[in-house]
């Protein structure tokens, strides 16, 4: 398994590769890999890839001020063992200073599928995301790049951007991993007491008891009521369209039912597509 540190050595190699005939992949991780992430690696080994490229990044350009990127988990020894165990050929591991260089001020904006949900609550988001998967697809020269459906929104954002900006390469969605308890995946899991833990189960709980067929406004209360009587902070319960993430009326099949709400201070997403 290759380590790469320094942007264009990787940026070398995998266009080798690529002009070699070699199918790549690449999965984008903030690491603090857990079996979600690894589920990821597990998808493009199935799809064929001759070169799993594992980028581990936490991203300071989509975190807002206040947010927890100074304590957000990280392990780099560990994620190295994980990736070599789960089949990853090669592992990039940049910093800041080498992804963003001096007096950098070239982004990339996706303005229709991030302005609602989590882009609404965390401002820059997704011009974070954006910027640094557009650099990880210059870098990598992957034939497709696979995400975790946990983070919908993400999924869709990138998409639209590899369809607009003409990128060559395929976008993979894989499930979403869940604990035995049925809690998402998440590194920000770790941050959870056992009380918190207990609490956030509400999210799956509250998803799987959505109904098509039935109005919006009826079963949005009804989960955030159930949300809130486990205890934890709402911050949206929303239902809209699989693709155009537009709000609909109705609970009908195709529709997602996209949840975030905090557990303590720990910010949590979760989704079902009905």
């Amino acid at each position: 398994m290759k380590i790469f540190r320094e942007p264009k050595k990787l940026q070398k190699w995998a266009r080798g590769r690529r002009t070699a005939g070699a199918k790549i992949a690449l999965v984008p991780t903030m690491g603090y890999l857990h079996e979600g992430h690894l589920s990821l690696i597990a998808e493009a080994k199935r799809r064929g890839a001759d070169e799993i490229i594992v980028s581990v990044f936490v991203n300071p350009v989509q975190f807002g001020p206040n947010e927890d990127y100074d304590k957000y988990p990280r392990d780099e020894k560990a994620d190295l063992a994980k990736c070599r165990r789960a089949g990853a050929t090669a592992v990039f591991f940049p910093t800041p200073k080498n992804m963003y260089l001096d007096r950098h001020s070239v982004y990339v904006s996706e303005e229709d599928l991030s302005k609602g949900l989590c882009g609404a609550r965390r401002p820059g988001h997704f011009r974070g995301v954006c910027t640094v998967v557009a650099k990880l697809f210059n870098l990598a020269h992957p034939d497709f790049a696979v995400f975790g459906r946990k983070d919908y929104q993400q999924a869709q954002v990138i998409r639209r951007m590899v369809r607009d900006l003409n990128f060559d390469l395929s976008v993979v969605v894989a499930p979403i991993v869940r604990e035995p308890s049925g809690l998402a995946r998440s590194s920000r899991n770790t941050y959870l007491s056992p009380a918190e833990r207990e609490m956030a189960l509400a999210l799956s709980k509250s998803l799987r008891t959505v109904k098509t067929g039935c109005l919006v406004s009826s079963e949005r209360r009804r989960v955030r009521r159930m949300l809130e009587k486990a205890g934890l902070r709402v911050d949206y319960v929303e239902f809209v369209d699989g693709e155009t993430l537009e709000p609909v009326k109705t609970t009908k099949k195709g529709a997602c039912v996209l949840l975030a709400a905090f557990a303590g201070r720990t910010r949590l997403i979760d989704n079902r597509v009905l």
